[in-house]
C-alpha cells in the first residue's frame, strides 16, 4: 500500500461487528467510517479515492447486493469486500459475478480482511492513476508521482509550453506523451527529437528542414520536425544540449510561430506545441552563459518535475513486477516468485540510473532465470545499496519503524506468530504486523501469480 493509504467504509447492521472491523482497520493506520445500513451510506458517504467498501450481504432494507447495484448506477467505482454468513454463498456468487472484489465468511481472520483491504486500495489507486487519468504507460502509486501527474493533468488541456525536468532514466518521455495524449492535440502527430543525439551541424536541419542544395550533401528537400508537428506536439529531449547559436532560432519559433528552412527565404508558420525536457539545471546554465535567459523563461512556462526512483521507493515493487511480467512474456518464461530478500535489496538500492537502470537489471534477471523463481543477480548491487546514513543523518518515522521490524524479524528468524514471534516482541497483534510489513515493503517471498 502506498503512503496515501486510502479510506475504508464499513457497512454492517451488527454494531459489534461494525466497530470491531473499524478498530482493526484503524490499528493498521487506515482511516475508516462506519454505517449501520445501506441507506445511511448512500445518504452521507462521498467515496474518496482510493477507497474500498466492506459490506455485509444481509443488510435490512437495502441489501448488500442492492447497494452494490445503486453504486454502479451512480457511476461510483468503489471496490467491494462482502462479509457473509455460512448460508450466504449463493448470494456471494451473485455478488462476485456483479463485480465484487472479494468476500469473507464470518467469522474471518483479521489478517484475511487486512490483506483484502490492502489489495483493494492498491488496485483502486493504480486504476485511478493509470486508467481514469489516462496514464496507461506509467506505473506507480506513490504520492510524489501522483503530484507530478496532477501537474500533467492541469497543463495538458492548454497549448502552453512545458519544461519537464528530471534525472536521466526517470521517464520524461512518458510524461511528455501523457501530456500529448490528454490534450486536444492527441489525434495529431507527436514528434520527438533527442537534441543530444544529433550532431550540432545537422540539428538545425532536423528542427527546421532544408532545401535542396542548402549545404553539401543536401541532395533533396527535407521537412523539419516543427513542420511535421504542425497542429500536434513536438518533444525536444535534452534541450540543454542545443548550441547557443541555434537557441535564437528556437526562441523565434516559440515567440512568432514561424521559421525558414535552411536555404530558403520563405517563411513557414507552425502551430506545434512544444514540450521540452532536460536533465540539466538550465538556470545554472543561464548563469554560466551557456543557455539563453530569454529562451529559458520561454520554455519554463509550466515546469513539471519528474521524481527520481529513490524518491518513490514505494513504487519499486510495482515496477519490478511490471518488468518481470513484461520480459517473462517476451522470453516465453514462466516466473512465479520473486524472493523477498531480492525484493528488499532492490528497494534499498539507490538506482542512480532510475527506472531505465531498473528495467535493464530486471531484463538481465529474467534472462538468467530458467525456473519459476526469479534469479536476481544481487552481486551486481551491493556496492551501491544505500543505507540511511549515506543519504542523511536523520531517519523518517517510517525508516525507523521499518528498521525495527526488520531487526526483530531477523532475530526471530522471520517467525511472526507465537510467544517468541516478532509480533509478540513488537507488542503488535499478528495481523497488524503483517499489514505494516506490507505497507513498508517488507515482504514474504513474492508470489507472482495474480500480482504480475
Amino acid at each position: 500500500m502506498s503512503d496515501s493509504a486510502g479510506f475504508v467504509y464499513v457497512v454492517d447492521d451488527d454494531a459489534s461487528v461494525r466497530e470491531g472491523v473499524a478498530r482493526l482497520i484503524r490499528s493498521a493506520g487506515v482511516m475508516t467510517q462506519t454505517f449501520a445500513s445501506g441507506e445511511e451510506f448512500l445518504a452521507t458517504a462521498q467515496p474518496k479515492n482510493p477507497s474500498c467498501l466492506v459490506l455485509d450481504v444481509n443488510l435490512p432494507g437495502l441489501t448488500g447486493l442492492d447497494l452494490q447495484q445503486e453504486l454502479a448506477k451512480s457511476g461510483l467505482q468503489v471496490p467491494i469486500i462482502f462479509l457473509t454468513g455460512h448460508g450466504d454463498i449463493p448470494m456471494t456468487v451473485r455478488a462476485l459475478k456483479a463485480g465484487a472484489v472479494n468476500f469473507l465468511t464470518k467469522p474471518f481472520e483479521d489478517e484475511a480482511l487486512l490483506n483484502a483491504i490492502d489489495q483493494c486500495l492498491t488496485s483502486d489507486l493504480q486504476y485511478e492513476v493509470q486508467c481514469e487519468a489516462g496514464f496507461d504507460e506509467i506505473v506507480g502509486t506513490s504520492e510524489v508521482l501522483r503530484r507530478a501527474l496532477k501537474d500533467v493533468e492541469v497543463v495538458a488541456s492548454t497549448d502552453s509550453t512545458v519544461l519537464i525536468c528530471g534525472e536521466t532514466g526517470t521517464g520524461k518521455e512518458l510524461i511528455a506523451r501523457a501530456i500529448h495524449n490528454l490534450s486536444p492535440r492527441r489525434h495529431k502527430a507527436f514528434v520527438k527529437l533527442n537534441c543530444a543525439a544529433i550532431p550540432t551541424g545537422l540539428l538545425e536541419s532536423e528542427l527546421f528542414g532544408h532545401e535542396r542544395g542548402a549545404f553539401t550533401g543536401a541532395v533533396t528537400q527535407r521537412i523539419g520536425r516543427f513542420e511535421v508537428a504542425n497542429q500536434g506536439t513536438i518533444f525536444l529531449d535534452e534541450v540543454g544540449e542545443i548550441p547557443l547559436e541555434l537557441q535564437t532560432k528556437l526562441l523565434r519559433v516559440l515567440q512568432e510561430r514561424e521559421f525558414e528552412r535552411l536555404g530558403s527565404t520563405k517563411t513557414i508558420r507552425t502551430d506545434a506545441r512544444l514540450i521540452a525536457a532536460t536533465n540539466r539545471d538550465l538556470l545554472e546554465m543561464v548563469q554560466e552563459q551557456e543557455f539563453r535567459a530569454d529562451l529559458f523563461y520561454r520554455l519554463n512556462v509550466f515546469p513539471v518535475r519528474v521524481p527520481a526512483l529513490r524518491e518513490r521507493v514505494a513504487d519499486i515493487p510495482l515496477l519490478v513486477r511490471h518488468f518481470v511480467k513484461y520480459y517473462a512474456h517476451r522470453m516465453n518464461r514462466v516466473i512465479e516468485t520473486i524472493p523477498s530478500e531480492a525484493m528488499n535489496a532492490l528497494i534499498q538500492y539507490s538506482w542512480p540510473g532510475n527506472i531505465r537502470e531498473l528495467q535493464n537489471f530486471i531484463e538481465r534477471a529474467v534472462i538468467l532465470t530458467s525456473g519459476p523463481v526469479l534469479r536476481v543477480p544481487l552481486q551486481d548491487l551491493p556496492k551501491r545499496i544505500t543505507s540511511t546514513s549515506t543519504k542523511s543523518d536523520f531517519k523518517t518515522i517510517a525508516d525507523t519503524e521499518r528498521d525495527l521490524i526488520l531487526e526483530t524479524l531477523k532475530k526471530t528468524k522471520w517467525v511472526i506468530a507465537g510467544p517468541n514471534g516478532a509480533a509478540e516482541r513488537l507488542g503488535m497483534n499478528r495481523s497488524t504486523l503483517r499489514f505494516r510489513m506490507s505497507k513498508l515493503g517488507i515482504n514474504k517471498p513474492w508470489k507472482v501469480g495474480n500480482e504480475l
